[in-house]
C-alpha cells in the first residue's frame, strides 16, 4: 500500500492547534482554595469558606533564630519598623503594643473610654470611689514618673483608658525579652504579620513575602535565619511547587511516552498518529471541567498529564492489533467490542471521584472521565482512516518464542491464590486504618505543618481549634449576642471547662452596651459634688480636676462607637478577624482559651439561636467520614453498574469470572500493600483505586478476549505491556513531586498498575494452545 500521511499530518496540525487555543484561554488554578470542599452542614460551609477568604488566611508567622539573643532582638525591631511602614500590611506584632503608641487611636480610645472601659470601677464616680481614685493618683503624682501621669492623672483618676488599653492586648503569652517576643527557649525571635491582601491572592501575597525577606535582608541578619509560615505562605509556596511539578511532569511524561512508543513501533508516523487522540482529549478534558467547576486545577491538569500514558491506551491497542496492509474495518471489528466495553466499565469506574462531592477530586475524576471517552471516540471513529493511510503497523508483528513460553506460565495460574492469601493475612496482622484527617488531602508537606505548629507554640497564641461562631443581621446584632453569651461563658470559666474567651465586644462593646454605660455617668452637678467631697483632705488644689468633669460631661454627649467609626484606625484589624460581614450576614468569632470540657461548652450553648460551637478537629473528620461515605457509595454503585454492563456485553460467565478475579486479585494485593507500608487508606486511596480498577478493566477484557491465532495473542500481549509500561513509568513520575497528594496517586497508580497487567495475563488470558508453532 502507497503511503499518503497528509491527512494524518493535517488531523496532528488541527490536534495541536486546537489543544494550544484551549490551553491559552483556560489557566491553571493552583491555589489551594480550589481544591477545597464547600462543606455539607452550616459548620463546615462556613468553616472552609473562612480558609478560602477569610482574614485567618492572610496571616504571616515569623521566626528569626541562629543567632544570639540580643541579635535576634535587633533584627526583629528593624523588620518591625521598616513593614510597619509598608502599605501592604495591616498589622506588624513582635512584642511591642502599637496601639498604645498610635496618638491618633489613642485618642479615640480616651475620648471613648469611659463608654468602652469593661471594668465598672472605671465609672464609678462616688465620692468614696473617688476619693480611693485620688489618692491613688496623688502616689503616682509623687512617684519618679510625675511628669508622664500628670495630665492623665487628673484626667483620668479613675484608670479607665488603662483599662481599655490593657484589654486590647493582643492575646499572645510568648515570651517577652527587650520588648520582643521570644520562644520559651529564648533561641527564636517572633513575629504575626497580617497581610492587606486576602491569602489567596497569590500575586499580591508573594510580594509581601518579598518585603519581609527585604527587611530581613535589610536588617544585616548575618547568620540569622528567617522562617516563614501560615495560610498565605502555604497557598504561595503550594502554587509555585505545584507549577514545578507540571512543568517537571509534562516533559518528562512526553520524553517517556515517545521514548516507549518510538521503541515499539519504530515511526514517527506512529507518534504523529498517536498524538491526535491525545491532544483532542486532553483539550476537551479541560474545556469539561471548566464548564462543570468553573476553573481548571493545577492538579487535574498534572493528574492528566499523567493520564499521557493511559488516554493513548486506545490508539495504541488500534495500531497495536493491525497487521500491514489491512483495512480499517478488520482491526476494529476484532478488538471494538472489548475496547468500548473497556471505556465504558473505566468511566463506571470513576463514578466515586466525580460525584465525591470534594471538588478537587471531582476535578480529577472529571478530567480522567472526559480524556478517556475522547481518546476512545477519536479512536474508534477517526483513527482507522489515519492510520490506513499512513499505513501504520508495527514494527514487530506475529508469534514469538520468549511470548509463547510465557504464556505457559498460565498453567500455574492456580497459584496466583498464594499472593491473595498473604494479602489477607497481611490483614489480620496490620489491619487497614481509614485516614480521617482532611490534611491527607492537602498540598502542604507535612514538615511545613509542623514549622507552623512549632511557631504558634512559641507565640502561645489560643488554641484554634476551638470555635463558637455568632451570626447576626447586623454587626449590632452580633456585638450584643456576644454580650448576652457573657454571663454563660463566665460560668464555664467559673468550673474550669475554659480559661476565658477574647471576642469582638470586649474590644468595641455593642451601641446598647455604650447607651447603658453612658446613662450611667453622673450629671456635672453631681459629680462636681462627688469630687469636693473625696478630695477633701487631699493635697489637690481647686480646678485640678476641671478637665476631668468636662471629659464625663462630653461623654455623656457622645454617640456610640461603631465599627465604622474604627474602621480609619490602628484598632480595625484587632476588630476584623473577630467581626466581620459575609453574603449571608454578619459573623463573629469567640475563641475560647484552654478549653478543658468541650462537652460542657457545646452542651451550655446548643440552645442559643445563631450561634454555632466548633471543634475544629472534630469537624474535619466529620467531613472527612461524610465524603468517604460519599465516595464509597458512588463507587459501590459504579461498579455495580460496571458488573450489569460486563455481563450484557461478555454474555460469557466464564470470561466475566475470569476477568473479575483478574481486577479482584490486584486490588486486594494493592491493598495489602498499602497496609504493610502503614499508610492510613484515604480518600486519594480510594480515587486512586478507582482509577486502577478502570486500568485492570482494560487489561483483562483485553486478556480474556477470544484470540483467533497465535500472531493475535502476541500483538495483545505486546500492546497491552506498551500500553502497561506507559502507564507505570508516567504515574510512577508523580512520586518525584513535591505536592503530596500527587505523590500519593503516583505511587498507588503506578504500583496498581503494574499488579493488574501480571494478574490480568495470569487469570484473564486464555492458556497457549498445545499444538502451537512459534517463530522467532
Amino acid at each position: 500500500m502507497r503511503r499518503n500521511p497528509k491527512r494524518l499530518a493535517f488531523a496532528l496540525l488541527v490536534s495541536a492547534l486546537l489543544a494550544a487555543v484551549v490551553f491559552a484561554c483556560i489557566p491553571l488554578r493552583v491555589d489551594m482554595a480550589g481544591f477545597l470542599p464547600q462543606g455539607h452542614d452550616a459548620g463546615s460551609r462556613f468553616l472552609f469558606r473562612e480558609v478560602r477568604g477569610g482574614v485567618a488566611a492572610s496571616i504571616i508567622t515569623v521566626g528569626i533564630d541562629r543567632a544570639p539573643p540580643a541579635e535576634l532582638g535587633r533584627i526583629s525591631r528593624a523588620m518591625q519598623g521598616a513593614l510597619s511602614q509598608d502599605t501592604r500590611f495591616s498589622v506588624v506584632l513582635n512584642g511591642s503594643f502599637p496601639m498604645a503608641d498610635n496618638a491618633s487611636l489613642r485618642d479615640v480610645l480616651f475620648t471613648y473610654r469611659y463608654l468602652l472601659a469593661p471594668d465598672p470601677a472605671t465609672r464609678d464616680f462616688s465620692s468614696t470611689a473617688l476619693a480611693g481614685a485620688f489618692a491613688r493618683a496623688l502616689d503616682g503624682l509623687q512617684s519618679a514618673a510625675e511628669p508622664l501621669f500628670l495630665e492623665l492623672a487628673l484626667r483620668d483618676p479613675t484608670g479607665a483608658l488603662f483599662d481599655v488599653l490593657r484589654h486590647l492586648q493582643p492575646d499572645v503569652h510568648a515570651r517577652v525579652q527587650d520588648g520582643v517576643w521570644f520562644a520559651q527557649d529564648g533561641n527564636r525571635a517572633l513575629m504575626l504579620l497580617r497581610t492587606k491582601a486576602a491569602g489567596m491572592n497569590l500575586a499580591a501575597q508573594q510580594a509581601a513575602q518579598d518585603a519581609i525577606r527585604t527587611a530581613f535582608a535589610t536588617a544585616r541578619p548575618g547568620g540569622a535565619r528567617l522562617l516563614l509560615s501560615g495560610p498565605a505562605i502555604f497557598a504561595v509556596q503550594s502554587a509555585h511547587d505545584m507549577r514545578a511539578d507540571i512543568e517537571k511532569i509534562s516533559i518528562l511524561s512526553l520524553c517517556l511516552v515517545i521514548g516507549v512508543l518510538y521503541w515499539r513501533f519504530r515511526s514517527l508516523w506512529v507518534l504523529a498518529a498517536i498524538g491526535v487522540p491525545f491532544l483532542l482529549s486532553l483539550a476537551v478534558a479541560m474545556v469539561v471541567v471548566r464548564v462543570c467547576f468553573g476553573s481548571v486545577h493545577g492538579i487535574a491538569f498534572g493528574f492528566g498529564m499523567t493520564m499521557l500514558g493511559v488516554s493513548l491506551d486506545y490508539p495504541v491497542l488500534l495500531i497495536g492489533h493491525r497487521d500491514a496492509g489491512e483495512g480499517p474495518q478488520a482491526t476494529l471489528r476484532r478488538i471494538a467490542p472489548s475496547l468500548r466495553l473497556a471505556v465504558a466499565t473505566a468511566v463506571l469506574g470513576l463514578t466515586g471521584m466525580i460525584l465525591c462531592g470534594l471538588p478537587g477530586i471531582a476535578q480529577l475524576g472529571t478530567f480522567a472521565a472526559a480524556g478517556l471517552v475522547t481518546a476512545a471516540v477519536v479512536t474508534l471513529f477517526i483513527m482507522p482512516r489515519l492510520i490506513v493511510a499512513a499505513d501504520l503497523a508495527p514494527f514487530i508483528s506475529g508469534p514469538s518464542a520468549p511470548l509463547a513460553r510465557a504464556e505457559r506460565l498460565r498453567r500455574w495460574r492456580g497459584l496466583c491464590v498464594l499472593p491473595v492469601l498473604g494479602a489477607c493475612a497481611i490483614f489480620l496482622i496490620r489491619p487497614l486504618v481509614m485516614e480521617t484527617d482532611l490534611t491527607a488531602l492537602s498540598p502542604i508537606p507535612p514538615s511545613a505543618r509542623a514549622l507552623d505548629q512549632e511557631l504558634r507554640r512559641g507565640l502561645g497564641v489560643p488554641d484554634s481549634s476551638h470555635l463558637i461562631v455568632v451570626r447576626g443581621d447586623s454587626p449590632q446584632a452580633v456585638l450584643r449576642q456576644e454580650e448576652d453569651l457573657a454571663p454563660v461563658l463566665a460560668s464555664l470559666a467559673a468550673h474550669g471547662a475554659l480559661a476565658g474567651v477574647e471576642d469582638a465586644a470586649h474590644i468595641l462593646p455593642s451601641a446598647a452596651m455604650q447607651d447603658q454605660r453612658r446613662a450611667l455617668l453622673p450629671d456635672d452637678a453631681t459629680l462636681a459634688a462627688a469630687i469636693s467631697s473625696a478630695q477633701a483632705g487631699l493635697p489637690f488644689r481647686p480646678g485640678s480636676f476641671d478637665r476631668f468633669r468636662a471629659d464625663v460631661a462630653a461623654a455623656r454627649a457622645l454617640q456610640p462607637l461603631t465599627p465604622a467609626g474604627l474602621a480609619t484606625t490602628a484598632l480595625a484589624p484587632a476588630l476584623e478577624p473577630l467581626l466581620f460581614q459575609r453574603d449571608d450576614g454578619w459573623w463573629g468569632i469567640v475563641l475560647p482559651e484552654a478549653v478543658a470540657d468541650y462537652a460542657a461548652i457545646r452542651g451550655a450553648l446548643a440552645p442559643v439561636p445563631g450561634v454555632m460551637v466548633l471543634d475544629l478537629n472534630q469537624e474535619i473528620s466529620a467531613l472527612t467520614a461524610y465524603h468517604t461515605r460519599l465516595t464509597l457509595r458512588w463507587t459501590a454503585t459504579g461498579m455495580a453498574a460496571a458488573l450489569l454492563l460486563l455481563l450484557w456485553g461478555l454474555r460469557d460467565v466464564g470470561r466475566l469470572w475470569r476477568v473479575l478475579s483478574a481486577v479482584g486479585a490486584a486490588m486486594v494485593v494493592l491493598l495489602a500493600i498499602l497496609a504493610v507500608r502503614g499508610v492510613p487508606l484515604s480518600l486519594i486511596h480510594l480515587v486512586s483505586m478507582q482509577f486502577v480498577l478502570g486500568v485492570g478493566l482494560d487489561y483483562a477484557l483485553f486478556f480474556a478476549r477470544p484470540q483467533l491465532d497465535d500472531a493475535e495473542r502476541a500483538r495483545t500481549m505486546r500492546t497491552l505491556l506498551t500500553c502497561n509500561v506507559m502507564t507505570v513509568l508516567t504515574f510512577a513520575l508523580l512520586c518525584l513531586c513535591h505536592t503530596p497528594l500527587l505523590r500519593e496517586i503516583g505511587w498507588t497508580v503506578s504500583c496498581g498498575a503494574l499488579l493488574c497487567l501480571i494478574f490480568g495475563f495470569m487469570l484473564a488470558g486464555q492458556a497457549a494452545p498445545n499444538s502451537a508453532t512459534h517463530s522467532l
